[in-house]
């Protein structure tokens, strides 16, 4: 990751720091601007790597009694103001899990995803989610047939979606808080890093200097993460 920098140590150290222990996280331009650096696509680029550490390659997959469902976010273009609004123009889709441990939430994991169908959803459960586990859902028809796990859909009807899937809920109003209050809304380009920033925060929300410390050990040992290789990434 640190591979040809011309960034000295000192400055990858403090903005990770600042980036793993900062409540909310922070934007390249509060980066550019706290750190002093010369321009802010070198800012940008800083934290584009960062978030890019921010995925353990060897992280396990979430285990237990897990909450899943899927929700959608409003989206900007260039220039454009965030748009208001289970329709899919103008928004962003995501589904997300959360490992419960005793009464509380313990890991999660978000992902883009391109619908709501079997495939994508089937699809999100298999890679987070360990064969054995109870996956609680909302009864949506995308999770009827998911495979390895038990599922336990708890159909909503009348009842508020909060109440039935309560922690995964809360985690989606967090993110999308965080989204906004932090960035004024996101856009589709890189959104799967910025909600990996989002979820290696959450994961660590009680250690931030475990999530700091965590963060340098990536970031020195993942391989070199050139500017094109994180940009075809969107």
């Amino acid at each position: 990751m640190l591979h040809r920098s011309h960034l000295g140590l000192r400055t990858w150290f403090l903005a990770a720091w600042l980036v793993a222990t900062h409540r909310n996280g922070m934007s390249a331009r509060q980066l550019w601007l706290q750190l002093g650096l010369g321009s802010y696509k070198t800012a940008w680029l800083l934290l584009r790597k960062l978030r890019h550490a921010m995925v353990d390659p060897g992280r396990e997959p979430l285990a237990g009694l897990v909450e899943v469902d899927e929700t959608s976010i409003p989206f900007r273009g260039e220039g454009e103001p965030v748009r208001p609004g289970r329709s899919h123009e103008g928004r962003l889709l995501i589904a997300g899990a959360v490992e419960i441990v005793g009464k509380g939430p313990g890991r999660v994991r978000l992902a883009v995803i391109v619908d709501y169908s079997a495939e994508s959803l089937g699809g999100f459960v298999a890679g987070n989610v360990a064969g054995g586990s109870t996956v609680v859902s909302d009864g949506w028809s995308g999770y009827r047939h998911l495979k390895d796990v038990r599922h336990d859909p708890r159909v909503v009807g009348e009842t508020p979606a909060h109440l039935v899937l309560p922690w995964v809920h809360r985690v989606f109003a967090n993110a999308k808080r965080w989204a906004m209050g932090v960035y004024h809304g996101l856009r589709a380009a890189h959104l799967q890093a910025y909600l990996d920033e989002f979820v290696f925060r959450f994961n660590r929300r009680r250690t931030p200097a475990a999530a700091f410390e965590r963060l340098l050990g990536l970031v020195i040992d993942l391989g070199p993460a050139p500017y094109q290789m994180l940009i075809s990434r969107s």
